[in-house]
């Protein structure tokens, strides 16, 4: 028994390993506008791989007309498949594992089922961003679904190494609750910002376009989609409509701030003193990070960071939530 919590211990933590490097690249892919690097899927342009020989880019511009092969833009698209197929294969194999070994309670079954069924949804929600052009709820869905994989495969591998010894008694641990909530709602707000590619709409801070609070358009801002599109890639909303996604963005951000904030004051006041400080310094981190990609115009390494320290955020809430309800913190 020992050398499969052994086994399972380790996939888990290669999992959330590359479950965080998967929602890197996609991060990535999405910044650098290669969504529809390759114009079908699973494969690009009828290839396991990027073409690249005189034969194969004569082959997918005969099958794609409409796409010319652009390596700079498919390459970055096909890597984030190689390492999202990746995870799907260890996903599974942990609940297999799991299945095998039911009876020995050694991981959450019904987690590590759970976790099969998203990536299976992820799968479909990769096929659907590229098969429906980008479309914005797509494309946000498809995040959100990244950064909820991860944070469920940290769970497992939380619980495995833990033994499952967890209680929802403590005070603490339903104030992280409430901040995962609130910073999940804060991540779906990036994404729908980056889906609609209003990111860089205001150039100015605290303002957005030289007001606190300029015209909004809430029905235009949150339309799901646009009839007669067949790609948004660049985005297909108004500017009135984008300043209001990034504005509510921006008071997202400010509610998410407060909360932490005070969140981490009374993790200091309770005892929770590492806690506190790494929380302090992934929150002011990724403040700064945002207003820097606001005045420097969303800076590729910069934007690829502010994705990666949102997962730090949620990860550091999660792992707060896991270790605040064990029965002997």
């Amino acid at each position: 028994m020992a050398d499969s919590r052994s086994l399972v211990y380790r996939l888990s933590f290669i999992a959330v390993v590359l479950a965080f490097t998967v929602v890197l690249l996609g991060a990535y892919t999405r910044l650098v506008d290669a969504g529809l690097g390759c114009p079908d899927w699973p494969g690009c342009y009828g290839f396991l791989a990027v073409p690249e020989t005189p034969g194969e880019i004569l082959s997918a511009r005969e099958a794609f007309p409409n796409a010319p092969v652009e390596a700079d833009k498919a390459w970055p698209e096909m890597i984030h498949r190689y390492f999202a197929g990746s995870l799907g294969l260890l996903v599974a194999a942990l609940a297999i594992i799991g299945f095998i070994n039911r009876g020995k309670n050694e991981q959450p079954l019904i987690l590590s089922y759970a976790l099969l069924g998203i990536i299976i949804f992820q799968s479909a929600l990769g096929m659907w961003t590229v098969t429906m052009g980008l479309l914005p709820i797509i494309v946000m869905g498809h995040l959100l679904g990244g950064f909820i994989t991860l944070t469920l495969l940290l769970i497992l591998f939380l619980n495995i190494k833990h033994g499952n010894a967890v209680s929802w008694a403590s005070p603490v641990r339903s104030a992280a609750l409430i901040g995962v909530i609130i910073v999940f709602i804060q991540i779906a707000l990036g994404g729908w910002t980056s889906a609609n590619y209003a990111a860089i709409i205001c150039s100015d801070f605290p303002t957005c376009q030289g007001k606190l609070i300029p015209p909004l358009n809430f029905s235009g801002a949150f339309t799901v989609s646009s009839e007669g599109l067949n790609s948004y890639l660049g985005g297909h909303l108004d500017n009135i409509s984008r300043v209001t996604i990034q504005w509510m963005h921006r008071l997202g951000a400010l509610v998410t701030t407060v909360y932490l904030t005070l969140l981490i004051v009374r993790l200091f006041v309770s005892g929770w003193m590492k806690f506190a400080l790494w929380l302090s310094a992934v929150l002011i981190t990724q403040i700064s990070l945002g207003i820097t990609n606001v005045l420097l115009s969303l800076p590729l390494a910069i934007a690829v960071a502010h994705n990666g320290v949102a997962v730090l955020l949620l990860m550091s809430l999660a792992t707060l939530v896991h270790y605040s309800g064990l029965k002997k913190p």
